[in-house]
């Protein structure tokens, strides 16, 4: 691919500590390097991150206050962050940024409607961080165009040779490249980009449909290997301006074999566990995954945690439909789609690990917990009754570009949802419309607001159609 003009600054956040947002800068040019990032303390030159065949990735690594609203300058430019963490602040969550066919083909202002709406909001009442909860880029036709995977994951060859596997990475990173380089390019998600700094979780989507819940015949051949690979070397590129090598300290395994994070703010905690890196048919997190969360959990807290998880922590019982599904052979294709959720039959054991887990970081005396999903293409929230008075929030925005799926899925999920779910004794999950909203699911595009206010928070979705909703308290 080939860069006609620099792409960028993308700010990403490295972590929090003594006080100030520890930054990084992203930028995509044709070759040449681009001009230094501007602070109150000089001037920082770029680094070379990446080369592509074409084009190369840069990173630019800086330092602005965490108490304050401060600004940075760029190619002639200021570029104002609202960076303080201490008192009220405002998030933005958004998930399920493109479509699995034709994303790269789709209209510029149709596609990122809900990207103009958050920048408009932005611009009313700034946001303090943006988190991206999956599926930031919908790579699924990446294998195209390749001998060796352009029949993925139906047909896999055998036994391929060195040098087209070699070629095959080769492809695969350009297209990575390309489809990561239109996202940042757009301008409504761009002007966001260069002054709200990005927290990234990844999903099956950054990868493949169904990564991890395919068979493993697909998963651990050499063509799944090498685009588990390319996928991997393109998030850490694209979505943290890293390198296996030199992870921003948030990450909880500096080796990489898992890349979940935890963000520590005042009285703000951010917490999301990879579910993509160790995944396999029957687990959802690995060994890395677990001591992550196990020691979050004993981790003493104050104030309150969003807890990230890519596929929504609370819902109905998948199983049941899973059950009904692979009873009919024309929808057992579905399969994987279905085995990717926490509720899988192939899961309920380890659901039940994460929601003991949370639970009991939940009720730990003043600290709170909320969990965040997006994932499923509509908008909608749960509650776990936790006791003592006390209720898990789950919720759900996705997506902020994918369109919605017909309205007719979004009621059967409801009818599903109707039968309730107790996969803990005593604490019950329940499906809730959205304020205002009268069916559980909503099916238009959509993102999440969060706000602390004196410490207290609420959770506004704002709906491509209906609009705002009313604040929810957490």
């Amino acid at each position: 691919m080939v860069i006609t003009s620099p792409v960028g600054p993308v700010l990403l956040l490295d972590d929090v500590h003594n006080g100030e947002l520890a930054l990084s800068a992203l930028f995509i040019t044709s070759g040449e390097e681009p001009p230094p990032i501007e602070t109150a303390d000089g001037q920082v030159r770029a680094g070379l991150l990446q080369k592509f065949d074409h084009s190369a990735v840069w990173r630019v690594r800086f330092s602005l206050p965490a108490d304050r609203t401060s600004d940075y300058g760029w190619n002639g430019e200021r570029f104002t962050v609202a960076g303080d963490l201490t008192g009220n602040l405002r998030l933005a969550y958004v998930s399920c940024n493109g479509e699995e066919v034709g994303d790269m083909g789709r209209e510029g202002s149709e596609r990122n409607a809900m990207w103009a709406r958050l920048r408009e909001a932005h611009r009313r009442q700034p946001f303090a961080l943006m988190l991206h909860g999956g599926d930031q880029v919908y790579a699924d036709e990446v294998t195209d165009g390749h001998d060796l995977s352009h029949d993925w994951p139906n047909n896999i060859p055998g036994n391929p040779s060195s040098s087209a596997l070699a070629d095959l990475r080769r492809h695969l990173r350009e297209r990575f490249l390309e489809r990561y380089a239109a996202l940042y390019a757009a301008p409504e998600m761009a002007w966001l980009a260069a002054r709200v700094p990005s927290l990234m979780q990844w999903d099956d989507h950054d990868i493949c449909d169904g990564w991890g819940s395919l068979h493993r015949s697909r998963t651990n051949s050499a063509v799944g290997r090498a685009l588990f690979s390319a996928a991997r070397e393109s998030f850490l590129i694209f979505q943290h301006a890293a390198t296996p090598e030199d992870l921003p300290g948030r990450f909880a395994d500096r080796s990489g074999a898992h890349l979940g994070w935890t963000v520590r703010a005042p009285r703000l905690r951010i917490v999301a566990p990879d579910l993509r890196s160790e995944r396999t048919r029957s687990d959802v997190m690995g060994a890395g995954g677990w001591a992550m969360m196990e020691a979050e959990a004993r981790r003493a807290t104050q104030g309150h945690t969003m807890f990230m998880s890519s596929v929504p922590l609370l819902g109905p019982r998948m199983s049941l439909l899973e059950l009904m599904l692979m009873a009919i052979p024309r929808m057992q294709k579905y399969e994987d789609d279905l085995r990717d959720q926490w509720q899988s039959r192939s899961h309920r054991d380890e659901w039940r690990r994460m929601l003991r887990l949370v639970r009991d970081m939940a009720r730990r005396d003043g600290h709170g917990l909320t969990a965040i999903s997006g994932e499923i293409h509509l908008a909608t929230r749960a509650t776990m009754d936790l006791g003592d008075d006390l209720l898990l929030h789950q919720l759900v925005a996705s997506g902020i570009a994918h369109r919605a799926p017909p309205k007719a899925w979004a009621r059967f999920l409801g009818a599903l949802a109707w039968l309730g779910e107790d996969p803990l004794t005593g604490h019950p999950i329940r499906i809730k419309p959205l304020p205002g909203q009268r069916s559980r699911y909503t099916a238009e595009r959509n993102y999440l607001l969060l706000e602390r206010r004196s410490d207290i928070w609420k959770a506004t979705w704002d709906l491509e159609f209906s609009g705002l909703t009313d604040p929810l308290a957490l």
